[in-house]
């Protein structure tokens, strides 16, 4: 028995994190209805709020030039989250890590230039 409650005194930290992440979340759930501002103006409740009213249903199509920009937004920053862990271990990589981030940027330069020549970025 001695051997039971050592092992469940063990999970009584767990077992106060969790309380308090239950209290916190809890807290910040209720928190807004209480002290919320409840008297929106007629502004607020009308349906868009982007400055003109819809003109079309949300299935129309989009110009190609949204998702190329999306993309590009895409591919720009995944390098970014490549070259963050290898700036970190540059100094344990040697020179086939450096020459090998070389040739990526190289790849991504030349793709960049490409969608620039192309007109991927003008914005009619």
């Amino acid at each position: 028995m001695d051997m039971m409650t050592g092992l469940l005194s063990s999970y009584i930290p767990i077992a106060i994190f969790i309380g308090i992440a239950l209290v916190i979340g809890l807290a910040l759930l209720i928190t807004p209805f209480a002290v919320a501002f409840k008297a929106p103006d007629s502004e607020k409740l009308s349906a868009y709020e982007c400055g003109f009213n819809a003109f079309d249903d949300a299935r129309m199509k989009f110009d190609i030039r949204f998702y190329l920009v999306s993309i590009l937004f895409i591919i720009f920053d995944l390098e970014v989250a490549f070259l963050f862990p290898w700036a970190v271990s540059f100094g344990a990589i040697g020179w086939f890590g450096f020459w090998s981030m070389m040739v990526f940027l190289a790849v991504l330069t030349i793709g960049f230039i490409y969608e620039w020549k192309k007109g991927a970025l003008e914005w009619e």
